[in-house]
């Protein structure tokens, strides 16, 4: 079980793998196989504001594209229920302020999942697993 964060996950669906480190990109493949991939709907928030400001292209627009997403058998997309809110603003140590990052955080703190993500900001914060 993952949960990547917005941009991994985009990078992986558009199949842009490139983007992508090694690690993530086997990650992700092993758990096409079996596990989860689960996708906070956090993502699909950041990702339509994203497609919005025109800092990303994907292939359709944004419903279709997530439609298309959550109908892959490995994906599970993920509310933002009171639990994940709520512990989103209560993380341990010093997280940055992103509401995007601290919602996906704190989805994969509640499913003991390790996170997907490239950002270093993340990846910093010692209280949840990463792997890039």
């Amino acid at each position: 079980m993952i949960v990547p964060n917005t941009l991994a996950m985009l990078w992986w669906a558009n199949g842009e793998r490139a983007q992508l480190s090694a690690a993530a990109a086997s990650t992700i493949d092993a758990e096409m196989d079996g596990d989860q991939i689960l996708v906070s709907s956090m993502s699909s928030w950041e990702l339509a504001m994203l497609v919005e400001r025109g800092r990303v292209a994907p292939s359709m627009d944004i419903a279709s594209w997530l439609d298309t997403l959550s109908r892959i058998d490995a994906v599970r997309m993920v509310p933002v229920d009171s639990e994940i809110a709520v512990k989103s603003v209560q993380l341990p140590g010093d997280f940055h302020k992103d509401p995007a990052d601290r919602i996906i955080v704190a989805t994969a703190r509640k499913f003991a999942a390790p996170l997907v993500s490239a950002d270093e900001k993340i990846r910093a914060f010692q209280e949840v697993r990463t792997i890039w």
